[in-house]
């Protein structure tokens, strides 16, 4: 995949953040950091890159004023879409041998691996 997006010019833990923003609609900084799976140090270096690309904005949490909440721009839908297209090709090529049965328990035992790890 960092093969993928790298002429889009994105890093995975930057697709990884859009696509949990996409999905989540606004997120925190810590939130975005558990969910892509990155430190919260981390998550600040790769939230100030799209912030200057003007793929997400940083707003005060208007309940909360120590907390600061994500969302996508417009550009980032657009920056997401297209890694989408990318990353769909690769998808395929890796499904390609495999019924959709097998692809979907694959799947479930991912997210289970994940729900375990979380806890």
């Amino acid at each position: 995949m960092t093969e993928a997006l790298a002429p889009l010019g994105l890093t995975l833990a930057q697709f990884t953040a859009l696509s949990v923003l996409e999905a989540r609609g606004q997120a925190s900084n810590a939130q975005l950091a558990e969910r892509s799976f990155i430190t919260p140090q981390s998550a600040n270096e790769v939230v100030s890159v799209m912030v200057a690309r003007n793929w997400i904005t940083r707003e005060p949490d208007p309940n909360h004023g120590r907390i600061v909440v994500l969302q996508l721009t417009d550009d980032g839908r657009e920056v997401l879409r297209q890694c989408m297209d990318s990353v769909r090709v690769l998808e395929e090529q890796m499904l390609k041998d495999i019924d959709a049965g097998s692809a979907a328990t694959v799947q479930q035992h991912l997210e289970l691996f994940v729900r375990n790890l979380r806890g």
